[in-house]
């Protein structure tokens, strides 16, 4: 049997942590399996490196963070490409660091970076898309009798270069890796021991989930869950592995992440999820004719920035509203794009809105059961929380409401959907 396990940043973040962490993979090894190890690297560091990063090259800015990238101003194709050298080597510390560890307990083991993943990525620094896995040297440490640990986050483009995923993507290194090597369950080991019905920090009654769908998984890691990256889960979907999301610090079972099973379905509402780094964009005016749309939403895409809920009000007078979502980070960057699309002789007025969160509730059972979003919109206005914008899916209601009420909207959504630890089972479908 060949066992994944990636250790996220909190479970190696100390030298006391990362011999838990080879006790944990020579346990696992003493058990009969071979075991590939993914690790991230130590709380804290990449934060540090894209700090150092950040005033070196703009020192104005130097405590500015906006995730694997410098400032905006000064992102260029040269320091992308160094910047996903300089982040890359927290992994390689703590592969390192593993490695020698589980040697120190009498183990065998070896660590791999970089190219020696044999995993290749395109060429967009900071945000690699993985091309092909080459597992010829895994296998062959594998067979070897060695415990193999890879640096997560990182591959090597077509010309050798160091690449990174972006942020979590150490959790996506070992799903491919796991899929490329038919292994038998991929651990994703933190500090959390599940996946729970919505954030236990924010409310203390929420539950952890045993057996959730990839489906349910997707929707809530897309709509603000953290436990798991999105690009994680569409791979494990695609390609079928079994995801385990356990705690690093204990033997407890977590949740196991699956294909859609029959009594998935009974099920209501799984889970509900709280995107903070929102804004929302309007243009007020915009021409109401054929190809407008278009420009606006290609001017997003050249600049990859990810547009989420969009809103288009009906025309009058030959104009029209409309409004959607992107990442807090990149609001600038949207608006000034915007600022150049051609939109003819009265250009739209250009609003923005940092102060606006999305709560999404999901679950299969939707699918097959009318009344979800009456009930959803009953419980926010029971609490007089006004309803920004709405979007939907089959399995998924995304609300928009200002930041002030987010927690309480969250609070509202979950424990009226009978999701609390300790509630009567209102969550099952009627």
């Amino acid at each position: 049997m060949l066992v994944v396990q990636k250790y996220g940043g909190s479970s190696v973040a100390t030298l006391e942590r990362i011999h838990g962490c080879a006790a944990r993979c020579l346990a696992t090894a003493a058990a009969g399996h071979r075991v590939l190890v993914v690790v991230s690297a130590m709380s804290g560091e990449t934060n540090r490196l894209i700090a150092l990063a950040n005033a070196l090259v703009r020192p104005e800015d130097d405590t500015e963070h906006r995730g694997p990238y410098v400032p905006s101003a000064v992102r260029t194709p040269e320091h992308e490409r160094e910047l996903d050298q300089l982040v890359a080597t927290g992994e390689v510390v703590s592969a390192a660091l593993l490695a020698m560890a589980i040697q120190r307990a009498g183990g065998r083991a070896v660590s791999l970076v970089g190219r020696q993943l044999g995993m290749q990525t395109d060429r967009s620094h900071g945000r690699a898309k993985i091309v092909s896995v080459d597992a010829a040297r895994i296998n062959a440490e594998l067979d070897a009798g060695a415990i193999v640990v890879c640096a997560g986050f990182q591959g090597a483009d077509d010309r050798g270069d160091i690449t990174t995923l972006g942020r979590g993507g150490s959790d996506t290194s070992a799903v491919a890796l796991a899929a490329a090597l038919n292994a038998d369950v991929c651990e994703i080991l933190t500090d959390v021991d599940g996946v729970y019905t919505t954030d236990p920090r924010v409310v203390p009654t929420a539950r952890k989930i045993d057996r959730i769908s990839y489906e349910e998984m997707l929707e809530l890691a897309g709509q603000g869950a953290k436990v798991l990256q999105i690009r994680s889960v569409e791979l494990a979907m695609r390609y079928g592995v079994h995801v385990h999301v356990r705690t690093s610090f204990d033997d407890r079972q977590g949740t196991m992440i699956v294909p859609e099973e029959p009594t998935m379905e009974s099920t209501l509402v799984s889970g509900v999820a709280l995107e903070r780094n929102e804004a929302k964009i309007t243009l007020v005016g915009v021409p109401d004719v054929p190809g407008v749309v278009a420009r606006i939403f290609a001017a997003m895409a050249e600049l990859d920035i990810v547009v989420d809920m969009i809103i288009q009000n009906a025309g009058a007078g030959g104009l029209a509203d409309v409004t959607f979502t992107v990442p807090e980070a990149e609001l600038e960057r949207a608006s000034a794009a915007l600022g150049q699309v051609q939109f003819g002789a009265a250009p739209p007025a250009i609003r923005s809105d940092r102060e606006i969160c999305k709560i999404s509730i999901v679950g299969l059972g939707m699918r097959t059961h009318a009344g979800v979003a009456a009930k959803a919109f009953a419980l926010l206005a029971a609490e007089g929380i006004n309803v920004q914008m709405v979007s939907t899916s089959e399995i998924k209601i995304s609300v928009v409401v200002h930041e002030r009420y987010g927690e309480l909207a969250l609070r509202a959504l979950h424990d009226g959907f009978g999701l609390a630890h300790g509630a009567a089972d209102e969550a099952a479908a009627p």
